[in-house]
């Protein structure tokens, strides 16, 4: 039995098929990497794919605020996925280094990530894709005037 939106809003769904699809991917990256989470990887992947980029900057891209970005790099310290040091000019300011670790998390996850976006997007035409970010995109401009 289908339950009817309880905001009767297209956004409602859409919050829903985020929190799906969050759910499906930390689901299989788990089955591969035990103790990582889904914003972790992506903490990973950013810093792989740009070392010199900001906390602000690598915060805003994971949609987290400074407090909870500050936590999760602690924890992937901890856990040896990534490397902190002490900036030599500014010391409230410190650099990120991948480890070995994190740079093999990375490789497992790969396919893991391209299958979650392969199960999420099954069944919809590139037409379909297509308009759905375009629409997304309308919205977050909406939202941000």
């Amino acid at each position: 039995m289908r339950h009817n939106n309880p905001t009767g809003t297209v956004l409602y769904t859409i919050e829903q098929a985020i929190k799906e699809y969050r759910k499906i991917a930390q689901k299989n990256i788990l089955q591969i990497v035990k103790d990582i989470t889904i914003d972790q990887c992506l903490v990973l992947i950013i810093l792989n794919n740009n070392a010199e980029i900001s906390q602000n900057e690598l915060a805003n891209l994971v949609f987290k605020d400074n407090a909870s970005i500050t936590r999760m790099i602690e924890l992937m310290v901890k856990k040896e996925y990534l490397i902190r040091t002490i900036h030599q000019e500014d010391r409230r300011k410190f650099n990120l280094e991948i480890t070995e670790k994190g740079i093999k998390t990375i490789e497992l996850i790969e396919p893991i990530i391209q299958l979650n976006r392969e199960t999420a997007l099954n069944g919809l035409s590139l037409e379909e894709i297509t308009l759905l970010d375009k629409t997304l995109n309308k919205i977050i401009i909406n939202c941000k005037k």
